[in-house]
């Protein structure tokens, strides 16, 4: 059997935990490190828990596509389980619909709703997830062959290149980049229709048309967990290679057309998805490799902790004070030691009433599912 008997699969659930580590303390862990010891291969690492400027790509920018990407692996399999407990498409249309709406209520709220401070920001990493899952969503549950689902997903990636290449910000002045903030029909679009305040004050990462190639992220994602769902010929273990493979096909393709359609992630280009998904295929590779081909799955329990409460971490740190607890214990501690021994003993501990949180939860069978 290549899932375990919920039909949920631990390599997906641990990849998304190794996923939202690096948001619930691992950056801070890596950047105390490196800031404490001279390794080059450690300052390297450090860089790479910052997000890109603008062009390029950095870890910390894989974080948001890869969990979306997970998000939509995940989907084939509840989808699977809703219909084996007769439900009709009606009742999987209103869960999916009830999915998004949430989420974006969710993303309100972590945007400060509630604070009644200044004007709100309605876009959200949280939004841009539910929104671009129900499309998805609703393509898959709309297709059958993996043909006609990766049409849709190439043809939403082209479509949004041409937006880019051929309209560019009315605004703008004669000349403007169209991959810059000033320049393109996305941030210009945002600009003019989306309400609220902006995130970069002149264009929105997560505002309105970046839907349309973030759409494409989930549903390569759900044609990837429908491939792992599949019964055939195909043995878990070639999944894997081709998993890896395709992944690697989709990494040198989106930098192949780099030169041409920049990776940049507060646009959510097409490069950009290419390389994310290629990213994630590789991972999911790994992951699904080890843990459900050659079950060696006990070292990645801290992981599946995180993944299987991963919405509840991600508002839970914008609600719960985890560096004052941390601090509390470790303060005096860390007080006693040279700085950049303290500030790695503070980043271990906030990581760790982060995850102990989450083990409590997952002790008590608590789980956020939306």
């Amino acid at each position: 059997m290549e899932a375990n008997k919920s039909n949920r699969l631990e390599s997906i659930d641990a990849l998304r935990g190794f996923d939202m580590f690096w948001i619930m303390g691992g950056e801070g862990i890596v950047l105390s490190l490196a800031a404490l010891s001279g390794a080059g291969w450690l300052q390297w690492l450090g860089l790479q828990m910052q997000h890109e400027q603008w062009a390029g790509l950095h870890i910390m920018d894989l974080v948001f596509p890869l969990f979306l990407f997970i998000a939509g692996t995940t989907f084939p399999f509840s989808l699977a389980k809703r219909r084996s407990k007769g439900q009709k498409k009606g009742q999987i249309y209103k869960h999916v619909f009830t999915r998004a709406i949430l989420l974006f209520l969710f993303g309100l709220i972590y945007n400060g709703l509630l604070q009644f401070n200044g004007e709100p920001r309605i876009a959200s990493v949280l939004a841009r997830i539910g929104f671009a899952w129900m499309f998805g969503a609703i393509i898959f549950m709309n297709t059958k062959k993996t043909s006609v689902r990766l049409l849709w997903s190439f043809g939403l990636l082209i479509f949004y290149a041409l937006l880019f290449s051929l309209v560019p910000a009315p605004d703008a002045p004669a000349g403007t980049d169209i991959f810059s903030a000033e320049g393109n029909i996305v941030a210009w679009f945002d600009r003019k229709f989306l309400p609220g305040s902006l995130y970069g004050g002149n264009y929105d990462p997560e505002g309105i048309l970046g839907l349309i190639p973030a759409t494409a992220n989930a549903l390569l994602g759900m044609i990837t967990g429908d491939f792992l769902m599949s019964e055939g010929k195909i043995t878990p273990g070639r999944k894997s290679l081709y998993m890896a493979i395709c992944g690697a096909v989709f990494i040198a393709a989106a930098f192949l057309l780099n030169p041409v359609v920049p990776i940049i992630k507060k646009l959510w280009t097409p490069t950009f998805v290419l390389a994310t998904v290629g990213i994630g295929l590789v991972l999911l590779a790994l992951f699904y490799w080890i843990i459900d081909v050659k079950k060696w799955r006990k070292w990645a329990f801290p992981f599946r902790v995180i993944g299987l409460n991963s919405i509840t971490i991600y508002l839970g740190q914008a609600i719960i004070s985890f560096d004052f607890i941390a601090g509390f214990f470790l303060n005096g501690v860390a007080s006693k030691c040279p700085k950049n021994v303290g500030d790695l003993i503070l980043a271990c501990g906030y990581f760790l009433v982060c995850w102990f949180f989450l083990w409590f939860l997952y002790k008590k069978k608590i789980f956020l599912k939306v």
